[in-house]
């Protein structure tokens, strides 16, 4: 069953994200992203220092790694820097965001699989972050 806003529901009312037309719907990453970027934002920096960055940062890495391979194929992914624990939940945001749009966007089928490994990715780090 197909709601309004383009979601495949189960037989239990839950929504899982689907296409709206030929755009895959990535509210729940974005959701994702912006929920442990505030957390990281708001973390003192005694937390941050204590691995809550480090975290960030790889996480940031990850999913700008994803959005490269869909955005330019074949090219040399480029590495996000280590700017410093202030920077990261700003890190975070960005890629997270890029690559949500890389795969709200693409035409391929497997994106949808894409889009549930890095909601799964991101939830995991905030959950490592311990914030």
């Amino acid at each position: 069953m197909t709601g309004r806003d383009g979601r495949t529901g189960a037989g239990d009312g839950g929504l899982r994200p689907g296409r709206v037309g030929r755009v895959l719907d990535t509210t729940e990453l974005t959701a994702a992203v912006e929920r442990l970027a505030d957390r990281l934002r708001a973390a003192p920096q005694s937390r941050l220092q204590r691995g809550a960055a480090a975290e960030g940062l790889a996480l940031a890495r990850e999913l700008a790694l994803r959005a490269q391979r869909i955005e330019e194929p074949g090219r040399e992914p480029r590495l996000v820097p280590d700017a410093g624990v202030f920077t990261v939940a700003d890190q975070v945001a960005v890629t997270g965001t890029d690559l949500a749009e890389a795969l709200r966007t693409a035409p391929s089928p497997s994106r949808e699989r894409e889009l549930d490994e890095a909601v799964r990715l991101v939830r995991e780090a905030l959950e490592r972050s311990g914030l």
